[in-house]
């Protein structure tokens, strides 16, 4: 087992990475406030692993709920739903929710978490490797609008990130290659010595390698919790974590969420980004191929879709989170490794690289 530590004074919490962790109490029951679990899950999920967690927690009260699989149901609705089960059933703030998921899970259970009540505890149990290097973490919680992205959330810390990376197995080859995408994101926005790992072991983490999923996962889990435990709230360095993102949201939102994979869009996202870097003096053509190449071992995409013009992009780029006094900024990468946020790329730059 590997353990990672957020460090946020009270509201610090462990990160625990094992095989068979999905399977092992001792996770749980710290984190457990009452006797009363939700179990918030989606129906692709539900019959591959609420046998396992109904037995893991048979010693409390516990119950499943399940929504819809996908971006998609990302939504103020399938918040209303899950709010409408915890009401119905006269849950209190004693209750504990367990987000038995991806990225889509994570977030909105922690967003009903967060609010419930004013807020009660849960777990993140993810089963994705995109939640589990990055969404998981954090404390970032939130829904979609058909506007922008996580546009509607809040930050709320988890008690504890349970990952068993057992669950990667049942992943779609697309799924993990998308989660391949924040991986990549850590080593070029900050960590150099993992950038060049992936680049030396793409085929077997490809064909799954335990140690080396266990060992790339803890390294993110570490990259993340050691900018969140400075920045908690992205006032300052946590918005480098978007590095990417501002041109993969706008993918998104333009296509249709679920559409593109999150971490399709971001790949793309972090090739645009480069070769923005580029056009500013900042990375070489080389480097540029190097994060393209990284991209494609993960079969990753790395050109965004034909029919999106620079408004399209512009359009949703407007809307981010990012966004301040009516700038776009970026996250761009000044080398390989180490990454800044600008807040001056003008139109004719966007034009050029789109």
């Amino acid at each position: 087992m590997e353990t990672v530590n957020v460090s946020l004074g009270e509201r610090s919490y462990p990160i625990y990475i094992k095989s068979g962790a999905i399977n092992d109490s001792s996770f749980f029951v710290p984190h457990i406030k009452g006797t009363k679990v939700v179990v918030i899950t989606n129906t692709t999920l539900e019959p591959l692993f609420s046998d396992k967690i109904l037995n893991t927690l048979k010693d409390f009260d516990v119950n499943i709920f399940s929504i819809e699989d996908g971006e998609s149901f990302k939504t103020l609705a399938s918040y209303e739903k899950i709010m409408s089960y915890l009401l119905d059933n006269n849950y209190g703030r004693d209750v504990t929710l367990v987000a038995l998921g991806g990225g889509v899970i994570g977030d909105i259970t922690g967003f009903v978490a967060a609010t419930y009540q004013r807020g009660v505890n849960f777990i993140q149990v993810p089963t994705t490797l995109l939640s589990q290097v990055d969404s998981s973490v954090g404390g970032k919680t939130a829904v979609n609008h058909p506007l922008g992205k996580n546009m509607i959330g809040a930050f709320y810390q988890p008690k504890a990130v349970i990952i068993d990376i057992d669950t990667l197995t049942t992943l779609p080859k697309k799924q993990f290659s998308a989660g391949m995408a924040e991986v990549i994101k850590y080593g070029i926005l900050g960590d150099l010595t993992l950038f060049e790992y992936l680049e030396s072991n793409a085929q077997a983490i490809n064909e799954m390698n335990t140690d080396m999923l266990i060992h790339i996962i803890k390294r993110c889990c570490q990259n993340k919790a050691d900018i969140v435990a400075q920045d908690e709230k992205e006032s300052g360095v946590r918005a480098l974590l978007n590095l990417g993102h501002t041109f993969g949201h706008a993918i998104e939102a333009e296509m249709g969420y679920g559409v593109w994979l999150h971490g399709e869009a971001v790949a793309v996202g972090m090739v645009q980004a480069s070769q923005l870097a580029k056009l500013r003096g900042w990375l070489t053509p080389n480097d540029v191929l190097r994060v393209t190449n990284l991209n494609q071992q993960f079969d990753l995409p790395i050109i965004g879709p034909e029919n999106m013009t620079l408004d399209n992009y512009l359009v949703h780029m407007k809307k981010d989170k990012k966004v301040q006094a009516d700038t776009i900024r970026f996250v761009l990468p000044k080398q390989i490794g180490k990454a800044i946020l600008v807040n001056d790329v003008t139109e004719s730059e966007l034009k050029h690289i789109l």
